[in-house]
């Protein structure tokens, strides 16, 4: 690790879901915030707006502060800060309200330019404190002034344990090459040796990656079935995808009574032929803009009827009933139940990507990202490759699926190629970080020489692999050179390399 990333200020990821008797400790000790903790009286924190600010300390001894007699929704308690234009910030503050159940409260910075950054919000109960998490960047330097608003004016707002914590582009970036490493890759520790067991050196390794561990896919639409052309661009890159609209409503029932699913099927088979694993997709909304026109006409009875008959055990009661049912049967209390997030970007804010999936992964869930795209504009590729590098590094996010399936007409969003299936940037950026990450469909190959006492280390992604060793005093090669093993995350805290002995005889 180079030495600017071991000495980088670490991120921390952890957030609180639970609403507690007592905050815990600001992050990061409150960075440049000052006075996090209210330990101070109101030291550093001033009115926003029409209201009136108090400082109280509950029978256990915890300071806060309190903003009360608000008359507006933006109106309580603020301070200001120097933001940085090249900076990440990550923020979090305790969040209590004086009455009431699911109150919303959003952390604002208004800009010196006049503009207003949602940095995070959370639903704030009476009696208890609950943790938001949230982040920014800004498009100038200056001064900024951060303040706490809900549309609830009758209620007050208690503020404690506020933090907000700076970092430059290098240590962001830190933060990805060390999760990456942590989470994504492992160490292989790999000995030659000869019949007898005695080390080989200078043998050399070669290393052939069969398939890569981590889902990165694709969404695919129809096209792929009559284009060839389609068919090996995607097949090439992909292990993952999820039918773009074949699988909705509208397209296998588009008459009333008249279900055709011969195309998702012929999907079905495409993928199967190409071992590309098919995630689901819903298949209907409740938004009459996407309603099918004979559907519109239905009465309740009758719009109940045809959306039972699709599939009559996907109720939601009877859907929890299941899931309790699987949830309540012994041994199954880390049952298998995850998060999908939808993820379509104009601008992103990248902190707040972040601290969004830490208070997400709080839940001890899974979560893929499901549609991953950017809107066009001079900024997509840029922007495209920030959002995977972050939510690739996560740790809990486990497996990436872009929303950019070929249409020769324009893509729903975002292409990644031109009609004759040449990269755009977009797709480029795609081909560059599969490269990186190691996660190329197709694998990839590596070779290395032993030192003296037979032994390669090497960094290696999850996935599997084909390890073959060559003795260069051995005349021919045998079969028992090549060994397939399985690179997999450690299950235990220990960060020693996988230790592998090869036999070359």
């Amino acid at each position: 690790m180079h030495g600017f990333e071991a000495n980088a200020l670490s991120y921390d990821y952890t957030a609180s879901i639970e609403c507690l008797e007592n905050p815990h400790k600001p992050q990061y000790g409150g960075g440049i915030i000052v006075n996090p903790e209210l330990n101070h009286g109101l030291k550093g924190w001033s009115t926003f707006g029409e209201a009136k600010i108090q400082h109280r300390q509950s029978q256990a001894g915890n300071k806060f502060a309190v903003a009360c007699s608000r008359n507006q929704a933006h109106a309580g308690i603020s301070q200001k800060i120097y933001l940085q234009r090249n900076k990440l910030y990550t923020f979090s503050a305790w969040i209590q309200v004086s009455g009431g159940s699911g109150v919303p409260v959003t952390a604002i910075f208004k800009t010196s330019a006049g503009s207003f950054i949602h940095a995070g919000a959370i639903v704030a109960e009476s009696k208890c404190w609950s943790m938001l998490k949230g982040g920014l960047t800004v498009n100038a330097s200056g001064l900024a002034e951060l303040y706490f608003e809900s549309k609830n004016t009758t209620v007050e707002i208690w503020v404690d344990s506020i933090s907000l914590q700076p970092f430059t582009e290098k240590e962001w970036k830190s933060h990805h090459d060390q999760s990456i490493e942590k989470i994504r890759k492992s160490n292989l520790r790999i000995q030659a040796v000869d019949a007898k067991g005695n080390p080989l050196p200078n043998a050399t390794i070669s290393i052939q990656q069969r398939a890569p561990s981590f889902p990165f896919g694709c969404a695919m639409n129809k096209n792929i079935l009559t284009n060839t052309a389609y068919q090996n661009w995607f097949s090439s890159r992909f292990g993952v995808t999820t039918f773009e609209n074949e699988m909705k409503w509208y397209s296998t029932e588009p008459s009333q009574g008249q279900e055709d699913y011969s195309v998702a099927d012929a999907m079905l088979q495409f993928a199967k032929q190409q071992n590309i694993a098919v995630r689901g997709h819903n298949v209907f909304w409740d938004d009459p803009q996407y309603q099918l026109g004979w559907v519109k006409s239905l009465d309740k009875r009758q719009l109940a009827r045809a959306a039972f008959r699709r599939d009559g055990d996907s109720t939601p009661a009877k859907y929890l009933q299941r899931l309790r049912d699987i949830q309540d049967f012994s041994g199954n209390n880390n049952s298998k139940i995850a998060i999908g997030l939808e993820s379509h970007f104009k601008t992103p804010n990248i902190p707040y990507i972040r601290s969004s999936i830490d208070t997400l992964a709080a839940a001890n869930l899974p979560i893929w990202i499901t549609e991953l795209d950017v809107e066009n504009g001079p900024n997509q590729s840029l922007y495209l490759e920030q959002i995977l590098r972050e939510v690739y590094a996560h740790p809990q996010i486990q497996g990436i699926v872009i929303w950019a399936a070929w249409n020769p007409q324009g893509c729903y969003r975002m292409c990644l190629t031109d009609n004759n299936f040449t990269n755009l940037q977009t797709g480029d950026v795609v081909d560059t970080l599969l490269h990186e990450w190691g996660l190329i469909k197709a694998g990839f190959t590596s070779s290395a020489t032993t030192d003296t006492n037979g032994v390669f280390e090497a960094s290696l992604p999850h996935g599997d692999y084909e390890v073959k060793i060559t003795d260069p005093e051995s005349v021919k090669i045998s079969s028992s050179m090549v060994q397939r093993l399985n690179v997999a995350a450690s299950t235990t805290a220990s960060q020693l390399p996988l230790l592998v002995q090869l036999s070359a005889a």
